[in-house]
């Protein structure tokens, strides 16, 4: 890690020289340390406290304690939280998922974009992808809603086409809110994906085609391997996203459907219990960084070659 930044760090200061390199390095320390390092170690801290009242905060009951994460293992009882631990789990499955469909859905894009797609056609394509996202994120999943709802455009289609007779549920069913979870971080899949395979060499493609090698053999053996660093990269922000989103699963989510943020939202807000909030949000910080560093290993890609 070290090593990466004396690279990322040398590399600016032979391009932009030495007083641009430092503006950057101590611009991106601060930002690190104001907006990430030190809001997660108040959390963490946060986490092991008990919610005292305003009075008795520093005093001698204001100790360090197990008992929010005890909380979230058992519950009140002896038994296992399975409440709690069984949202989690289906957040990350969701989450998982979402990735999973994101990947699918936007490889064949940014190879498109990046060897296929000439001119005007990539210029439509990329304000294709961008310009919807300039609607606030709030109103896109109240058009989903409104798209997949019993007498949306969807549902109309469908009945219109004869597919079914009777409006489907689409919401209840969760297949609204994985489609605009889905929809809602694309972007951050494409470009990562696309960045990567801008950089192959369009020669080593036409001489695999040339070898006799299949398409699906050419993106196997050729594209995939050079791809895998932007796959990475996007799938970590994808997942770190959908299994941090609030507003999309209270909008699209059906009445049984319970997100694990919005427990987090439950702890903190409707409850006031901050260090139980810090707690499971702590909690859900930490599957996050494992399923991250689970996918480098998978893929075997290390941070040095998403951060390029």
């Amino acid at each position: 890690m070290i090593r990466t930044v004396r690279l990322i760090f040398a590399n600016l200061a032979g391009r932009h020289g030495l007083g641009v390199a430092s503006f950057v390095g101590v611009a991106v320390f601060l930002w690190v340390l104001v907006l990430i390092v030190l809001p997660q170690v108040a959390m963490l801290d946060y986490s092991f406290r008990y919610n005292l009242p305003p009075p008795e905060i520093g005093g001698p009951r204001d100790v360090y304690t197990l008992e929010n994460y005890r909380y979230f293992l058992f519950g009140r009882g002896d038994g296992l939280n399975m409440l709690d631990i069984g949202v989690l789990l289906r957040t990350v499955i969701a989450a998982l998922a979402v990735t999973l469909i994101d990947i699918a859905l936007c490889y064949p894009i940014a190879y498109i974009l990046a060897h296929s797609a000439k001119g005007m056609a990539v210029r439509l394509m990329v304000i294709g992808l961008i310009v919807p996202f300039w609607v606030n994120e709030i109103l896109r999943a109240f058009a989903f809603r409104v798209m997949f709802g019993a007498t949306g455009l969807i549902n109309g289609i469908g009945m219109g086409m004869g597919l079914w007779d009777a409006p489907i549920d689409f919401i209840r069913a969760d297949v609204a809110l994985y489609a605009g979870l889905t929809y809602a971080y694309i972007l951050l899949m494409v470009f990562p994906i696309y960045n990567a395979v801008e950089a192959l060499d369009r020669n080593q493609i036409e001489a695999a085609r040339d070898m006799g090698a299949s398409w699906w053999r050419v993106h196997w053996r050729v594209v995939l391997p050079v791809a895998k660093p932007g796959i990475v990269s996007g799938a970590t922000m994808v997942f770190m996203l959908t299994a941090g989103a609030l507003a999309a699963p209270q909008i699209l989510g059906g009445p049984s459907n319970l997100w694990f943020t919005q427990i987090i939202y439950q702890w903190f807000n409707e409850a006031g219990d901050w260090p139980r909030g810090a707690a499971y949000a702590t909690i859900l910080l930490g599957v996050c960084i494992g399923f991250v560093l689970m996918t480098m290993r998978v893929f075997k890609v290390s941070i040095g070659a998403i951060g390029r």
